[in-house]
């Protein structure tokens, strides 16, 4: 039992010098991805076309995106709708991007299937997607990640101390700009799917950075001789162990989807990837590195006592 109890003593404040300037190239570099390269929209967000075929056997998914390419459709996105029968495709908006094109759009798909299927192949819907819907989706989401930022702000502030909440969010918008010049510079397609990946890594970098404060605020209040930085080494290595166990076993999942899962689900797992790789990171030292930047002491978390109002002289 005396294994499980041993903590790490790993000096991570002695490389906050290190730390900070890694930190600044991450974001200088993400920011430059997306303002020179920007993020490649998928259909959710530019618009497109929806047909979901169905066929009288299961389909193979990689040679309907063989066929569909061969044909001229670059960039189509095939996935299963509910039965290994049912696929529903989307396609990127071309030259017949319009809504009463969408019969002979549907023709040249049918044509483009038959080609190496004996089987009989029918169309089951079109739909057209509005590149104004995509916008209205893109703006949505911005607004919804400032929102869960500022929202985190206020709960982080009531919770601990405001040089702490301020901490936590600097590490979160780290985060999330770190991700998003990930997918600016290697051109990797943006959904909706790898919108909810990025809204997830807000919430498990949070969670882990908030395991680090509460253990923080904890050593504060216990090492009453010790230094802030030695306060907040000790801190990080009480959680170390629960933060490797953590992300070790949500990477193996997520490594798994992205070598396994097919085409559809790998933005979204490479997004989850750098997210949990990049929040660990930022946990110790981005958000942590903040706090003491800021000052934050042992002063700062105690609760005020209340003075008890003195007899009225009679």
């Amino acid at each position: 039992m005396e294994l499980f109890k041993r903590t790490t003593q790993i000096d991570f404040m002695a490389r906050r010098r290190l730390a900070l300037p890694l930190s600044a190239l991450l974001l200088v570099v993400a920011i430059v991805g997306l303002v020179l390269r920007g993020l490649s929209f998928g259909i959710d967000f530019t618009g497109g076309v929806l047909v979901e075929v169905r066929y009288p056997q299961q389909a193979v998914l990689t040679d309907v995106r063989r066929q569909l390419a061969d044909a001229g459709f670059e960039g189509a996105v095939v996935q299963y709708f509910g039965t290994p029968t049912d696929v529903l495709i989307r396609l990127a908006p071309g030259d017949e991007g319009a809504p009463v094109q969408s019969e002979q759009l549907s023709e040249r798909v049918l044509q483009a299937l038959r080609q190496d299927a004996a089987a009989q192949i029918t169309v089951e819907r079109v739909e057209y997607v509005g590149p104004q819907v995509g916008q209205e989706l893109a703006n949505q989401g911005g607004l919804a990640l400032l929102v869960a930022l500022f929202g985190i702000l206020v709960y982080v502030s009531v919770r601990f101390e405001w040089r702490l909440a301020l901490g936590a969010v600097g590490a979160l918008v780290h985060d999330v700009l770190v991700v998003l010049g990930l997918f600016a510079w290697a051109q990797v397609s943006f959904d909706l799917s790898v919108l909810a990946a990025v809204l997830a890594v807000i919430g498990y970098s949070l969670n882990d950075t908030i395991v680090v404060f509460d253990r923080i605020r904890d050593g504060f209040l216990e090492m009453r001789r010790a230094t802030p930085p030695e306060v907040v080494n000790v801190s990080i290595n009480q959680t170390l162990s629960r933060t490797l166990m953590t992300s070790g076993t949500t990477l193996l999942v997520l490594i798994a989807l992205a070598l396994f899962g097919g085409t559809v689900i790998q933005p979204f797992a490479i997004a989850l990837i750098a997210g949990i790789v990049i929040g660990t990171y930022s946990s110790i030292y981005v958000a942590s590195v903040l706090a003491l930047g800021l000052g934050v002491s042992r002063v700062n978390l105690l609760k005020p006592q209340r003075q008890d109002k003195p007899d009225a002289q009679l």
